[in-house]
């Protein structure tokens, strides 16, 4: 009786070490989910508004703010465009030669080898000042 009791006491401690062994061997959750290096959070999608200063059919030079929230810059930026970027205009596809200077537009961009490459544009045409009238100056 003693004997087969020692060997069921033997037997639920090693069951327990056995599963303390696999619980540490397993990594913590989301531990997978981080990258490490440099080019893996270069990966990371990237957006900017504003209005369009010039565009050719590989880029647009883009003046107005990049990010969102609190981080958000002025300044100017130019993207490369290729051809996986999708570049919208009221909801229809357009090609980067119907981009007109003064269109605002929304990019969603990354960075590929130190270049923002844009993979989403969304185009809203740009009102036109010549021959506006400035409400202003009528007041005198």
């Amino acid at each position: 009786m003693k004997k087969g009791l020692a060997v069921l006491v033997t037997l639920v401690f090693m069951t327990g070490m056995a599963g303390a062994v696999l619980a540490q061997d397993k990594k913590a959750p989301g531990a997978m989910d981080k990258p490490t290096d440099a080019k893996a959070m270069a990966m990371k999608a990237h957006y900017a508004s504003g209005t369009v200063k010039s565009a050719a059919a590989d880029s647009i030079v883009v003046t107005g703010k990049e990010g969102r929230g609190k981080n958000t810059k002025e300044g100017e930026w130019t993207f490369a465009l290729d051809d996986k970027t999708m570049i919208r205009k009221s909801g229809k596809a357009i090609t980067a030669a119907d981009i007109q200077s003064g269109d605002w537009v929304s990019v969603k961009y990354m960075d590929h080898d130190g270049k923002a490459v844009a993979e989403r544009v969304a185009v809203k045409p740009g009102k036109k000042m010549a021959g506006a009238k400035n409400p202003c100056a009528a007041k005198k």
